[in-house]
Parts: C-alpha cells; sequence; structure tokens
C-alpha cells in the first residue's frame, strides 16, 4: 500500500522514471544504438565536446547527456533545449533528429554476454555459446534482436538528412575525424584542438580510471559484479577469438544482408560464395 502511495506522489510531481513515456520536442536529438555498441563512450565524447569546461565523467553523465530510462519525467521537462539525449529504443517515429551508433553484431554479443554477467541478468553458468543462441532470437534484450533494432531506424531514415549514421569501428579507426562528422551534423563549431581535447578525455584508459572512481555513482555500474569491468577491451574484431565459430555461423546466417550492408565482412564459406543470393551478398533488400 505503501508502495502505491509513494508512486502515486512520485507521478504527480514527474519525479517517477520517464523510461519510454516522455514528451518529445521537435528540435530534440537523440543518440541511438543498440545496447553495447559504444554507446557510453559516444556519450562521454559528446559530453566532452558539447561541454569543455566540465569534468566529464560517470558521475555526472547522466546530467549532461540525460537518458530517459534513468531520468524523471521533471528532469527531462526542465532541461534546455534544444536537448541532447541518449536512448535505446528501435525506431520511434517522434525522434526527429538521431545519430544511429551500429556495431558489429559478433562483438556486441560478446560485450553484452560479460555485461549481463556483471549485472548478474544471467546465472555465472551460462555459456557464450548458449547466450548467443538467445542473442540471435533476441531474448537477451527488451530491445528485441540487433537485427530488429538496427533495421528499423536504417530502413526508416537512412536517406534522410536528419539522420547520422556512425559505425563503432569508424571512429576507432579515426575517433577525431568521426567525431567531426558528429560536431557537424551538430552545428557544433569545433576546431581541430577542440576535438582532438573531446577524444583525449574520453579515452579507454581514462574511462576505466574513471570507472574504478565513480563505478558507485552511475546506473550503469552500481550494485554490479566489480570484478567484470564495465569497459572492456573497446576494440573491434574481438569476436574472432571469443566467439565459437558456429556462433559466427548462427549470427551471419541469420543477418548476412544486414552485415554487407553496413560493410562487415562475413567468416561463413558457404555465405560468402559466389552461390548465395545476390539480395544476401549485397543487402539489396533494405
Amino acid at each position: 500500500m505503501l508502495a502505491h502511495f509513494k508512486y502515486a506522489v512520485q507521478y504527480v510531481l514527474g519525479l517517477d522514471n520517464a523510461g519510454r513515456h516522455f514528451t518529445v520536442f521537435p528540435d530534440d536529438t537523440f543518440l541511438v544504438s543498440y545496447p553495447k555498441s559504444g554507446n557510453t563512450w559516444v556519450r562521454f565524447l559528446l559530453a566532452n565536446l558539447m561541454y569543455p569546461n566540465e569534468n566529464v565523467g560517470f558521475a555526472n553523465i547522466n546530467r549532461l547527456l540525460p537518458a530517459p530510462g534513468v531520468s524523471s519525467k521533471r528532469f527531462l521537462r526542465k532541461l534546455p533545449r534544444p536537448r541532447m539525449l541518449k536512448s535505446h529504443e528501435p525506431f520511434d517515429v517522434r525522434f526527429r533528429k538521431v545519430i544511429y551508433l551500429v556495431r558489429d553484431p559478433r562483438d556486441v554479443a560478446v560485450s553484452e554476454y560479460y555485461f549481463d554477467l556483471k549485472k548478474r541478468y544471467i546465472e555465472p553458468d551460462v555459456t557464450l555459446e548458449q547466450f548467443v543462441k538467445r542473442f540471435v532470437a533476441g531474448e537477451t534484450c527488451s530491445y528485441g534482436s540487433w537485427w530488429e533494432h538496427a533495421a528499423s531506424w536504417i530502413a526508416a531514415r537512412h536517406t534522410n538528412r536528419a539522420f547520422l549514421l556512425v559505425r563503432y569501428e569508424d571512429l576507432l579507426s579515426d575517433p577525431t575525424g568521426e567525431t567531426g562528422k558528429i560536431a557537424e551534423f551538430l552545428g557544433i563549431p569545433a576546431t581541430p584542438e577542440r576535438l582532438e581535447t573531446a577524444v583525449q578525455r574520453s579515452s579507454a584508459d581514462r574511462m576505466r580510471k574513471l570507472e574504478q572512481q565513480q563505478a558507485d555513482q552511475w546506473t550503469g555500474t552500481r550494485k554490479t559484479r566489480k570484478e567484470i569491468p564495465f569497459v572492456r577491451a573497446a576494440a573491434s574484431g574481438g569476436w574472432k577469438e571469443s566467439l565459437p565459430r558456429h556462433s559466427v555461423e548462427e549470427i551471419e546466417v541469420a543477418w548476412a544482408p544486414l552485415l554487407n550492408f553496413l560493410r562487415y565482412p562475413l567468416h561463413t564459406p558457404e555465405l560468402d560464395s559466389k552461390t548465395m543470393p545476390a539480395w544476401v551478398r549485397t543487402g539489396e533488400s533494405l
């Protein structure tokens, strides 16, 4: 009874969690990705770019670049506009201006597996092989499968000028150049020095140190298994050493068209052969 009363008071005051039910304004911009695609890193990049005088860290990232999933409706309403928000939502027609961050799903699967172990979402005895089967089926995440999420945004908005598709792997190989493209998309006049500073302040090494210092101050790492780091390798292609061959095949057979469209090379021989249908090789169905 007391819990219901407490929630009612929070709801009336706008202190309840916004979740998916918040007011979206036409001038909002969203950083969107499937979970474990590098969203937190890009949040740091953007926060360091937008607030060069702030000491950006896990302790204040939810204030500087808020996530409706962990923010109250009241907090979101009071933010100065135009707002920059982080989201993991699949396609939402209300989101007019979007930076969509995509990552090779084979790496996403590995990253999500260790994150779910860290958060105790899965039992310690669940194997990576078992997890991949559920990952492909869209059973490991409340936002559906990687395919459903990425395809929903890319198919609906790919040619829209208010939509910027960013590959995690491109950010890794050229962080300053890719951050410059994001800054241009957002209309932020960034000098090369400002871009480089944002990149340096968002480095994996710095984020690891901040995680050690501020893990209990951030919703993503609070009350989680400390022996499993949130910021892990921060690299691409780690799946080649981590995933069993048949797990790789499961992902590639299921999602070959989109992998091709996004320029992620296939490693399953029969999918890489000339006998593969053209629409699978090129992703033309998208």
